[in-house]
């Protein structure tokens, strides 16, 4: 079995911190946090049969950030460890020992670590029933969290669909996203139904010729605006009795969250979302592996 100090001398960790010291001028405390750090990096690539700095990958590195923030490290904490696993990296290409840097295109993971809440299956239904028929609007607020919910829309999105851009008989619907990109989202029956009841039954009345061809209208007969949808959610979720802080953006983060926990391909929620970049995307299954471990800590005898 290797000993610590035969995979010291393997990764260079002692001289990592002569050159921490010595040559970065690193005070005590940070080359203490950085040895820290870059130790917990060797460790975990230990565990992933790596031997030595040569076997390490990019996609190594973006799975070790991922394991920092399973564990439970603070964002600080981990946006620390990728600043010591990359300046460990540079001291080994100034030394000769690597040729190129797999840490250059790791980014710090800013966006889910600060995620909202998402949520589960069972509070969507609650807010969804929290629409009940002695409210006014009560067809249009639950053709909008439908959509909302069953669309994966952003609230500007959310606003300014337009009547032609239902096309409920092929069960789908037609988003125009950021800079003006067109996408097509499935949409499932009971936002069909909701939506065609709507359409049917409601709009008619609020429109007074001021619609401009938008879907959704206040009771006003003009287009609702993103603080009227706001005000609407906001009503709905404290009918509802939920205590998360839930925008219209929570409604999204939940449709993506829930495709992959069912076993959503991660390029088809991307197409459904609007991502440019799949990256963006893959901030969803860290949100996946969260539920994951709060469903195991909750359930399991040793969790």
């Amino acid at each position: 079995m290797i000993t610590e100090d035969e995979v010291s001398r393997a990764f260079l960790l002692e001289r990592f911190g002569d050159f921490l010291t010595l040559e970065q001028g690193a005070a005590l405390r940070t080359t203490d946090a950085y040895a820290r750090d870059v130790g917990r990096f060797v460790s975990y690539a230990r565990t992933k049969g790596v031997r030595e700095p040569l076997g390490a990958s990019p996609r190594l590195l973006r799975e070790f950030v991922y394991h920092l923030k399973d564990v439970g490290l603070a964002p600080a904490s981990i946006r620390r460890n990728i600043s010591a696993v990359r300046t460990y990296f540079r001291f080994l290409i100034s030394e000769g020992h690597l040729v190129s840097d797999p840490s250059e295109r790791i980014d710090t993971p800013k966006r889910w670590l600060t995620l909202p809440d998402v949520l589960t299956a069972e509070e969507v239904q609650r807010l969804l029933d929290a629409v009940t028929l002695d409210e006014p609007l009560a067809f249009r607020d639950r053709a909008m969290l439908e959509l909302g919910y069953g669309a994966g829309l952003r609230v500007s999105e959310w606003i300014s669909l337009g009547i032609r851009d239902l096309l409920l008989e092929d069960a789908l619907l037609r988003v125009f996203g950021k800079g003006s990109k067109e996408r097509l989202v499935p949409i499932g029956r009971r936002a069909i139904g909701a939506v065609a009841v709507y359409v049917r039954e409601l709009r008619p009345r609020l429109e007074r010729g001021a619609g401009k061809g938008v879907l959704f209208l206040n009771a006003r007969g003009t287009p609702l605006t993103r603080m009227g949808a706001w005000k609407m959610l906001r009503k709905y979720v404290e009918k509802a009795g939920l205590d998360k802080h839930v925008s219209p953006h929570t409604l999204r983060h939940s449709f993506a969250t829930h495709l992959l926990e069912g076993g959503a391909d991660l390029r088809a929620v991307q197409e459904m979302l609007g991502h440019a970049d799949i990256s963006t995307t893959q901030i969803y299954t860290h949100v996946d592996r969260e539920y994951l471990r709060t469903v195991h800590r909750q359930f399991h005898p040793r969790g």
